[in-house]
């Protein structure tokens, strides 16, 4: 298969990448990359996918939302956490259903933890709204497509460039594992927790 994966200079998207070149054509992108691509402009998105035809999959790492104070957090804070991870990703989605070979897929990035994350309550809000979307819009694809999407967590690796105990982690290699599955199987409108 021919693999769009977005984010793949990340933690998450670097291990995904390297996990799905075992047996796909991968093609990275990210903001960075020599294929840059940013959730944010959706004119980079419409580019993208002008100069890869024939894409079998999507999988998007490159998502991610700030940690922020709901009291004192700024309606601009708000609303650039928004437009990036959900909208950014909605976008993304939309325009991969319209590029992507009959029974392709798009794999989303969520991220809700188990208990309450001080400074979570926007992250909350993206992720639930990822979730809902890709339920629902399992239902409304065409030719066979399938959306699904993973939610990791904490990631170990992460944890530990942070100076934070990464017993809670889940190791990135089994993450990635998670999505190769979501690449390569037959699920839809799931929200995966590995």
């Amino acid at each position: 298969m021919k693999v769009l994966v977005i984010g793949a200079t990340g933690t998450v998207g670097t291990a995904v990448a390297s996990a799905l070149e075992a047996s796909h054509h991968v093609v990275k992108a990210s903001r960075s990359g020599p294929v840059k691509v940013d959730l944010e402009d959706p004119s980079s998105l419409d580019v993208l996918f002008d100069e890869l035809p024939d894409l079998d999959a999507v999988v998007c790492c490159a998502a991610s939302g700030p940690l922020v104070d709901l009291v004192s957090a700024a309606d601009g804070e708000i609303t650039a956490g928004v437009r990036g991870k959900l909208l950014g990703q909605v976008a993304l989605a939309r325009r991969a259903l319209r590029h992507l070979r009959d029974g392709g897929s798009v794999t989303l990035t969520g991220g809700t933890f188990s208990a309450p994350l001080t400074g979570g309550s926007l992250g909350a809000l993206i992720n639930t709204g990822l979730e809902g979307f890709v339920r629902n819009a399992a239902g409304e694809l065409p030719r066979n497509l399938r959306i699904n999407l993973i939610s990791p967590g904490w990631i170990k690796e992460t944890l530990e460039n942070m100076g934070m105990d990464p017993a809670d982690g889940t190791p990135v290699s089994e993450v990635a594992r998670v999505y190769v599955e979501a690449v390569e199987g037959t699920a839809q409108g799931q929200t995966v927790r590995p």
